[in-house]
Formats: structure tokens, C-alpha cells, sequence
């Protein structure tokens, strides 16, 4: 791997390339149709080309898969469909030693119904101390027949349910995933020693999922929309959780990145000090409609945010939970909205792909690191995945309204010519989602032999990122440009220019035009939709 820049932080979390792998779909290498670790070992040759910094897994835990890994059974323990204990620490070495970090998933608000614990509380039964590291409550009405809040669910529907001794648990998530009791001392010594666990193993990092919702308030109060505090969301106490998480991090050099969802600047702000998370996701870009005023503003609130802790923004156009982004900007509306996913909706995708193509170099060029999403390197659209396929259980919770998450979820194609195009080795089974027909085209192996490809764009384009001065953490200051056109420099005169208008726009002053993410016109000016980075 090159050199990098004199120009990046020595904290190599501050601006990293981290790569996102869904295990059960990125390679199969035992050919049962399922993704797993064995097929991203004999894989990572391509994630090092790619020129990434580290590779972020998915759950890759024991669990019964009814969220996707989600809902972990056991976490010193991988599940059988992804292999053994031992073929992660081989991951984890082997990426070490092409120069590629490991960070793991830790989902810390909820446990499978098939975890110990949870199998443990049924059996002992009402006021049980088994029952307090979860949340159970008996139900309101006559003879407890009703739920005992209303508490809305993450997934639709109830976030209560009944068990047969009449007592009832929580769920934000589906009834297979019940919250535990972050109150619980139990709860606190689990997870910080299986943070140990895996720190031990030689993971460089943890992503926290549902980061902001672990504590509860205590009497379980019902939700008042528009009433603060929340009942369990942001609840001040999730700090206390965070800084001794922090203090086990600093001991092995570990890093955090937490999926916080929060629309308040400064509430979001404090899972970022010092002594806390070192990262968080940045769902307000990764929501943004591709519009100039748009993008502009949520890159400006974004590191105004970030600022009073001093820690680096991330940047990310899409992940395992939300549409792909080549599909989204051929879209009538460009933005990302859980509520507003229906079937059928239309895409343009040369549209798409071409806005995703200069979002790349966008994202690239931004202050802080990045995130891409396994495919994305590809430009994968989302798929439509049959009806009697579909197994994501957001689908099944709207009643059928919802398509799911399954269509950004579908196995990656390597090889143009190969059977389910080389995701599983020959003869293999049928893949666990469906692959599309015409997906090809898509293949690693044909793109890498046509050099105006998505994958040839994001590998030089990462070289670049790596190897040039400017990039990565540090200042950026918009520069003037027309209507509907972003254009910004990084220090070293480096500029990024990005056509968000439906007329060509004319390149400021520049010494030497360094990547582009599509065809430039004739006259030299840069196309609608299309970004360029140059060296002023």
C-alpha cells in the first residue's frame, strides 16, 4: 500500500476509509448460498486494492438471524453460517497484515430471545432477579391485558409483549430482540468485558449500534410527542455507559464510532467529548437530498457540530439499512426516509449513478472520514426482491407496505461469467437473496479491466485520497461558485467542484485537474452532476 500523506493525523481514525461488509453477503466460501468468513478472507486482497484503512463487520455473532445478526445470542461466539472463534482471529490477522483494521458491531440496547439470559428470565418467572437485567412489567387494564406504556416501535407495531405467566416484556425492536435493563450492574460487567473480548482479539474499533437508546426512564412513562426528555431517547444517563466504555477503549487503543440518530446539534455533540464515543455516524448527510443549498448546509451544520469537541466528522451515502444511493439520486426525491420507502418507486439510474459517481469525490474530499458500504464501490442499485423472498422483518412489521432493507442487501457479484457471478464457489447454492439478471455488469472482474468504471474511480480515487497533500482531517472554505454549484479547497490548494445545476459550470483556476468523476466537456467545463477535484 502507498505512503500516506504527510498531511494525515496520526490518529488514523480521525480521517479513515472504512469499508462496510455484510457478511452474509459479500463472499460465500463454502458454497451454502450464505456469506461468510472464510469468503472474506479469500477476499480482502480486494478490500487492500481498493485502498481502504479499515473494514467495519456487521453482527457476525451466534444468533437465530431474525434481524440480520442483530439479535445476538452470544457474543464470544461466531454463528455457525459465518464459521468459528477461530476463522475471526484468523480475519483479523490476515486483514492486519494487509494493513486493514478490524472494527466489530456491538448492539448493546437489546439481546436475542435465544440468549442465555433471556431463556434464563422466562424460566424463573415473575420478580425474579433473572427478570431484572431485562425490562418486565405486568400490563395495565382490568386484568393486565394491555401493554404497560405505549412506547412506539423502531420496526412498527407493539413494543410489548405477553408471556405466559401474564407479565410482559420490552422490545424496541422486534419481539425476538428484548431490551435489556442498562440500570442492571449485570448488564454494565457483560458488555465491558465482552468489549475486552474482542479488543483482546486484535479488533481495532467497535460501532455501537442504536447508540442513543440503551437507558430508559425508570417508570416507564408514556410517550408525549414533543415532550422532553424523551422516555428512551438521549436519556442523560447513557453518558455514564459511554465514559466507562471509553476507559476500557484507551486501554488497548480501541476506537468507537456510534450510530446516534439524534436532530438536536448539541445533544449529539455530547456523545463526542473527549472522554466518550470517538466518532459517530452522520445520518443527516446520509438523508440529504443530492440539491446544492441542501448539501451545503448539512455540511456546514455537520462540522459546526463536531467542532466544540474537537472530533472528526464521518461522511456516509448509505449503508446495509437504507436504499443505495446510485437508486436514490435517480429518484424524484433524492432524500432518505424510513416512513416514505415504498415498492415501485421509479429510478433513473444513469441519473443515479452519474450523481453517485460525483458524490464519491464529494464525500472523499470532506474534512473527517468516510464510510462506503460493500458495493458501493460497484455503483450496486438497489434490487426488487421477490415477494415470496423477502425475509427482512421491517417488511413484515409495516404489513407489507414496506419493502425492507433486503434490497440493499443482495450478494455482491465478482465474476461476470461465474455461477450467482462468483459470490459462492461453483456449483454452490442458490444465494440467500436473490441476485438480479443483469448484474453482470456489475461484476469486480469487469470493472476492473474498463477504466471508466465505478470501481476503477473509487480505487484511484482513493489512491489519490491516500498519497496527495490536503486530504483527509484538517480545515475546509468554500470558494465562490455559480448557482447550484458547491466548490470548496483543503489546504495545499487542493479543490473539490462539485455541478449540482442543469447547466455546465466553469472550473476555477487550477494547475492541475486531478480526478473527475465523469466525462468533461469539450470546452473544458465540468457537466451537470458531475464533481472534479484539482489543485489550485
Amino acid at each position: 500500500m502507498a505512503a500516506p500523506s504527510p498531511s494525515r493525523t496520526s490518529d488514523w481514525w480521525r480521517d479513515a476509509v472504512i469499508y462496510q461488509v455484510y457478511p452474509r453477503s459479500f463472499a460465500d466460501g463454502d458454497g451454502d448460498g450464505t456469506g461468510d468468513l472464510a469468503g472474506v478472507r479469500a477476499r480482502l486482497p480486494h478490500l487492500a486494492a481498493l485502498g481502504v484503512d479499515a473494514v467495519w463487520f456487521t453482527p457476525w455473532y451466534d444468533s437465530p438471524m431474525v434481524d440480520g445478526g442483530y439479535d445476538v445470542a452470544d457474543y464470544r461466539a461466531v454463528d455457525p453460517a459465518f464459521g468459528t472463534l477461530d476463522e475471526a482471529e484468523k480475519l483479523i490477522a490476515e486483514a492486519a497484515a494487509l494493513g486493514l483494521r478490524v472494527i466489530v458491531d456491538i448492539v448493546p440496547n437489546h439481546v436475542s430471545d435465544q440468549h442465555a439470559w433471556f431463556r434464563e428470565a422466562l424460566a424463573a418467572g415473575p420478580g425474579s432477579a433473572a427478570r431484572e437485567r431485562f425490562h418486565f412489567r405486568p400490563g395495565r387494564g382490568e386484568r393486565g391485558e394491555l401493554p404497560p406504556n405505549d412506547w412506539p416501535s423502531q420496526f412498527s407495531g407493539s413494543t410489548w409483549t405477553r408471556v405466559p405467566d401474564g407479565e410482559w416484556y420490552l422490545h424496541l425492536f422486534t419481539p425476538e430482540q428484548p431490551d435489556l435493563n442498562w440500570s442492571h450492574p449485570d448488564v454494565r460487567r457483560e458488555h465491558e468485558e465482552v468489549l475486552r473480548f474482542w479488543f483482546e482479539r486484535g479488533v481495532a474499533g467497535v460501532r455501537v449500534d442504536s447508540a442513543a437508546l440503551l437507558t430508559k426512564d425508570p417508570d416507564l412513562r408514556d410517550f408525549t410527542e414533543g415532550v422532553d426528555p424523551h422516555p428512551y431517547i438521549d436519556l442523560d444517563e447513557i453518558h455514564d455507559v459511554y465514559r466507562s466504555w471509553r476507559a476500557v477503549a484507551d486501554e488497548y487503543g480501541g476506537v468507537f464510532v456510534g450510530e446516534v440518530w439524534l436532530p438536536d446539534a448539541e445533544r449529539f455533540a455530547r456523545y463526542l467529548r473527549p472522554d466518550e464515543l470517538h466518532t459517530a455516524f452522520n445520518f443527516t448527510f446520509l438523508a440529504c437530498p443530492w440539491e446544492p443549498d441542501r448539501l451545503r448546509a448539512t455540511i456546514d451544520s455537520t462540522l459546526a457540530e463536531h467542532a466544540p469537541v474537537h472530533a472528526p466528522a464521518t461522511w456516509v451515502l448509505c449503508n446495509h439499512d437504507v436504499t443505495r444511493t446510485a437508486t436514490r439520486y435517480g429518484r424524484a426525491d433524492t432524500a432518505f426516509d424510513f416512513a416514505t420507502k415504498r415498492f415501485g418507486t421509479p429510478a433513473d439510474l444513469e441519473l443515479g449513478t452519474r450523481r453517485a459517481r460525483a458524490a464519491a469525490l464529494l464525500t472523499l474530499a470532506l474534512p473527517g472520514s468516510v464510510y462506503v458500504y460493500q458495493g458501493e464501490e460497484l455503483g450496486l442499485p438497489e434490487a426488487d426482491i421477490p415477494l415470496d423472498r423477502i425475509q427482512d422483518p421491517m417488511h413484515f412489521r409495516s404489513g407489507g407496505t414496506d419493502p425492507g432493507r433486503d434490497g440493499c442487501r443482495v450478494p455482491l457479484p465478482w465474476e461476470a461469467e461465474a455461477p450467482s457471478y462468483g459470490f459462492g464457489p461453483p456449483p454452490g447454492t442458490e444465494p440467500w437473496l436473490p441476485q438480479p439478471a443483469d448484474w453482470a455488469r456489475y461484476a469486480v472482474d469487469r470493472q476492473l479491466a474498463d477504466p471508466g468504471s465505478m470501481l476503477t474511480l473509487y480505487r484511484t480515487a482513493l489512491e489519490l485520497r491516500r498519497t496527495e497533500r490536503g486530504f483527509g482531517d484538517g480545515p475546509m472554505d468554500w470558494i465562490p461558485a455559480a448557482d447550484g454549484v458547491l466548490a470548496f479547497t483543503r489546504d495545499h490548494g487542493l479543490t473539490c467542484v462539485v455541478n449540482l445545476s442543469a447547466e455546465p459550470a466553469t472550473l476555477p483556476p487550477h494547475t492541475a485537474l486531478l480526478l473527475v468523476s465523469g466525462p468533461m466537456g469539450a470546452d473544458g467545463t465540468l457537466p451537470p452532476d458531475t464533481a472534479a477535484w484539482l489543485r489550485a
